[in-house]
């Protein structure tokens, strides 16, 4: 599917009555939507991209060509339903976004009280993002730089989110540090999932599989996924949930890399199911828990 771009100069959500709020600074940025969301495009650019400079962007109908679909209760949770109203997510990614795509499918299909309301990337030709064109979910790329001119700033972004009206952020194999006023802006918001046993094997410069040979060389018996909360550095904010797989005595990257990434798309839906659901408790010494859908007196 082609992917059609607008520039716009105002993003309004449904109960903001000021369009000129967010329209005095106009954004040096593009969003991505399918074309049906828009009303003209003109010719592909060399990033398969089409630029449109609409006079008013019509929130009704991006909202309505880009909404997901409504969800259905194939979780057996009796409490289905019951849940405070369902949160906007957006979801931040660099690559082919597996993840990314699990949890979208998890929201479809009733598993997760939320919605992908709107996709980051640094880097808008990647997997994740033509996933989310096709999906009519809008892409936004941050930040910006002399190779992406068109990225947004800070200050810009956070000024879409909360136009968005976004609740939690999710990183998804996103490699760029996140901002100090992001962090701020949505404290205790803001999940990221690791392919190791953090704290073992975090930190800048581990990722993909350049985590895996750590571990296989270290001579680790076990690896696995941590979902951890975002502070101002990589790998460093508290741990929410963990996945344990064994690394085997004649294991490669690769294989490691497969069997961790299978357990990362089922921890990562719990644990934003779980934040979703408001079932996050937080110990008196900073630990954060999950508390069981079906006993509330359990905490994992």
């Amino acid at each position: 599917m082609e992917a059609a771009t607008l520039r716009f100069s105002s993003i309004r959500s449904p109960n903001q009555t000021k369009a000129s709020q967010f329209s005095q600074k106009r954004l040096k940025s593009r969003l991505s939507c399918p074309p049906n969301c828009l009303i003209q495009k003109n010719n592909l650019n060399s990033n398969q991209m089409s630029t449109v400079k609409p006079s008013r962007l019509d929130w009704r109908v991006v909202k309505s060509k880009c909404s997901s679909l409504e969800p259905k209760n194939t979780s057996g949770d009796v409490n289905f339903g019951k849940y405070s109203r369902r949160k906007k997510l957006a979801i931040f990614v660099s690559g082919g976004g597996s993840n990314f795509r699990s949890i979208h499918e998890a929201s479809i299909q009733g598993l997760v009280n939320g919605d992908v309301a709107v996709l980051v990337t640094d880097k808008p030709g990647c997997g994740g993002a033509v996933y989310a064109r096709n999906s009519g979910i809008p892409v936004i790329v941050f930040p910006k730089s002399k190779l992406i001119a068109d990225g947004l700033l800070t200050e810009e972004l956070l000024t879409v989110l909360r136009n968005f009206e976004i609740d939690f952020v999710l990183l998804a194999g996103f490699l760029k540090l996140i901002p100090v006023e992001l962090v701020q802006a949505y404290p205790k918001s803001i999940l990221n999932i690791h392919p190791s046993l953090l704290p073992a094997f975090g930190g800048k410069g581990y990722y993909g599989l350049k985590v895996h040979k750590a571990v296989i060389a270290s001579g680790a018996r076990y690896s696995g996924p941590t979902v951890h909360f975002v502070d101002e550095h990589y790998d460093t904010g508290r741990t929410l949930a963990q996945r344990v797989v064994p690394v085997l005595a004649n294991d490669t990257p690769e294989n490691l890399a497969a069997r961790v990434l299978h357990e990362e798309h089922q921890v990562y839906v719990e644990a934003v199911a779980a934040l979703c659901e408001d079932r996050i408790v937080w110990r008196e010494d900073g630990v954060p828990l999950i508390r069981s859908r079906t006993n509330p007196d359990e905490l994992s």
